[in-house]
C-alpha cells in the first residue's frame, strides 16, 4: 500500500537523489513544497511538488517514482494530492509522450506560447530555440490545468518535467 506524507528537512537528500536520477530540473527543490509517496515499510518511493514562479504561475513539478514502483499508482496518488491542495490554473512541462497521462487529470497542451504566463512562455521559447542543438528538447510540452478531472485507473509514468 502506498501512503503520502509531507517532506521534512531530513528528506531533502532523498528528494535530490530522486530528481537527479531521473535527470529532471534540479532547481527549485525546496523540501517544504514536496509530498512523498511511501511504501509499507516507510521507504520513500516517489515525490512531487507544486513550485511557485516569480510571475505568480505555479508548476506541478518533480514527479518521480522509483522504477520498481512505477505503474502501481504512486505518481497518480501524488498528483491527485497536489491538485487537491492547488486549484487551477496550474502548469507543467513534460515530454510529449506523457501528455496523455497528464490529460487524465485535466491538463491540456498549450500550443500558443502567447497564452502562457511569462515563465512558461520563456521556457517554450527557449526549448524551441535550443531544440536545433539539443533534439530531445523538441519533445517537451507545456500543459495547463484548466479544470480538475477524475482520472481513470491506468498506469503511472515514471516522471514528468
Amino acid at each position: 500500500m502506498i501512503t503520502l506524507r509531507r517532506a521534512t528537512a531530513a528528506d531533502a537528500p532523498v528528494i535530490r537523489r530522486l530528481i537527479h536520477a531521473e535527470r529532471l530540473n534540479p532547481f527549485g527543490l525546496n523540501w517544504r513544497r514536496f509530498w512523498l509517496a511511501m511504501d509499507e515499510d516507510g521507504r520513500v518511493i516517489g515525490c512531487g511538488q507544486v513550485k511557485p514562479h516569480r510571475d505568480g504561475s505555479r508548476e506541478l513539478a518533480s514527479i518521480v517514482v522509483l522504477p520498481a514502483w512505477r505503474k502501481r499508482g504512486a505518481a497518480s496518488a501524488i498528483i491527485r494530492h497536489l491538485l487537491k491542495e492547488n486549484p487551477p490554473p496550474l502548469y507543467l512541462t513534460c515530454r510529449a509522450e506523457l501528455t496523455g497521462f497528464y490529460a487524465r487529470f485535466g491538463f491540456e497542451v498549450v500550443e500558443n506560447p502567447a497564452e502562457l504566463p511569462p515563465y512558461f512562455r520563456r521556457i517554450a521559447q527557449l526549448t524551441r530555440s535550443l531544440s536545433r542543438f539539443i533534439p530531445p528538447l523538441a519533445r517537451l510540452r507545456v500543459m495547463k490545468l484548466k479544470h480538475t478531472a477524475t482520472p481513470t485507473r491506468q498506469s503511472s509514468p515514471a516522471q514528468s518535467g
